[in-house]
């Protein structure tokens, strides 16, 4: 009887225990991006268009590690529902050892890739002012040489995020966060890198990811946490393990990337307009960065408990879990929206002062916050899913959804059918259909109780 008693408030304590550190942790990083946009801002409208650029290819290539994050996390919380941390501690180990390699090729790509990639915007449109590419070049080639800390950095604390202990991962970033910050208006505006201000960006990011990344591996060793990082496991190699760690975390991988790349495209469609629309276009990003983040973190919390649940074998407490997400999550949400809207033109005016910006974002601003609602639900229905292991499912609805709206609708928005003044709007309307489609067809999907058959 004391079981039953408990059942949703248990389940609403361990939920919010999980999530709430998430929430801080995985919003505050746009945070810092939103307040890095803020400073790049104040240099010129070209600067922001091509860092904005130059971000999103960094998301493109940023997904491959993924398969280690969402894999390694999954089977992760499999062997810790099954009081078996060697197993999960073995886990952590070849998924570091194959994250650091994955590191160097990720940062090669950056380098290597950032002239190529810029090419593609033709110097002839608006936005390819030669200053506004540079800046973008300059900052992807600046970043790539911290690629390896940052991306080990990052796997490592999706890890310890994912396993539950997501205080300890908080604790990490904010320091990170807390050093970028710090730093970068002084490496930005000081005399230091005068007319490559972008170069000083980059750096305050590099040299505070480096300090996490010592903080991380002090951690790991430290027996503190639920997992400890055995050097023997990292540097042994063993191909069942790696195989499944791809095998599982693949279909995460491929669904980020077509997701992240749907974003790119459009952003490429925009920039084919108006440095307006473009500089318009990424602070909406921006802002959406920060929010998808924060429901992301909902979405950990709930991948975590349901993982372990299922591992247990305890598909009603799993069941009892997304209940519970999914009404605590469409109460926070409905506050982002009320916010939102009341207070969109003190938002907008905090990144630019430019008259031709701030006019167009309050026509779409009222979009965008409406789309919060079904983006946010999809997030935690997504981490439902992936907790009880519907990988696939959810890397094809992604393929399939993309492809419809925001790869073609976005294209006969911006080419076709509206007039000018409507484009952005009618991009970001597409974009809020893509996350309706997805929620609604998530949301049969774990109703449908297919996952309390999936094995991992």
């Amino acid at each position: 009887m004391t079981e039953v008693s408990e059942k949703p408030q248990g389940a609403l304590k361990e939920f919010l225990k999980t999530s709430l550190p998430a929430v801080v942790d995985l919003s505050s990083q746009p945070l810092v991006w939103l307040y890095e946009a803020f400073l790049i801002s104040q240099v010129s409208i070209a600067a922001l268009g091509g860092v904005g650029l130059a971000f999103q290819f960094i998301i493109v290539t940023f997904t491959a590690v993924l398969t280690f994050v969402i894999g390694s996390s999954l089977i992760i919380n499999r062997h810790l529902g099954r009081d078996d941390s060697w197993a999960a501690n073995h886990i952590l180990g070849q998924s570091m050892m194959l994250g650091i390699g994955l590191a160097c090729v990720i940062g090669f790509i950056w380098y290597a890739g950032a002239p190529l990639f810029f090419r593609i915007i033709n110097e002839s449109e608006p936005i390819g002012i030669v200053s506004g590419i540079q800046s973008g070049i300059q900052y992807l080639r600046t970043i790539a040489y911290f690629a390896p800390i940052i991306i080990v950095c990052y796997i490592a604390l999706g890890i310890i995020r994912g396993s539950g202990d997501t205080h300890f991962a908080l604790i990490i970033n904010l320091v990170i966060i807390g050093i970028n910050v710090f730093l970068a208006p002084f490496l930005i505006f000081g005399p230091w890198f005068s007319g490559r201000e972008v170069v000083g960006l980059a750096l305050a990011k590099g040299i505070a990811f480096s300090v996490g990344l010592l903080l991380t591996a002090i951690l790991l060793r430290s027996r503190k946490c639920r997992l400890f990082l055995s050097m023997r496991e990292m540097t042994t190699p063993k191909w069942e393990s790696v195989k499944l760690l791809f095998k599982t975390g693949f279909p995460t991988t491929v669904e980020h990337l077509t997701q992240s790349s749907g974003l790119l495209i459009v952003s490429l469609y925009v920039a084919r307009l108006n440095v307006v629309v473009l500089a318009t276009h990424q602070i909406l990003l921006l802002l959406q960065a920060v929010m998808s983040m924060f429901y992301q973190g909902l979405g950990v919390g709930s991948m975590t408990i349901i993982g372990k649940d299922v591992g247990a074998e305890d598909h009603r407490r799993a069941e009892r879990t997304a209940k519970v997400a999914g009404l605590v999550t469409l109460l926070i949400v409905l506050i982002i929206v009320l916010i939102i809207s009341s207070c969109s033109s003190a938002i907008l005016q905090a990144f630019t002062d430019d008259q031709d910006v701030l006019d167009l974002g309050k026509k779409v601003i009222i979009i965008f916050a409406v789309i919060q609602i079904p983006k946010a639900l999809n997030a935690v229905l997504s981490g439902n899913l992936r907790g009880a292991g519907e990988l696939k499912w959810l890397m094809w609805l992604t393929i399939t959804v993309v492809l419809i709206f925001e790869v073609s609708a976005s294209w006969a928005v911006v080419f076709l059918f509206l007039e000018y003044q409507f484009k952005l709007a009618g991009i970001w309307l597409m974009n809020g259909c893509d996350e309706a489609a997805r929620s609604l067809f998530n949301y049969v999907r774990f109703r449908n109780g297919k996952w309390k058959f999936k094995n991992v």
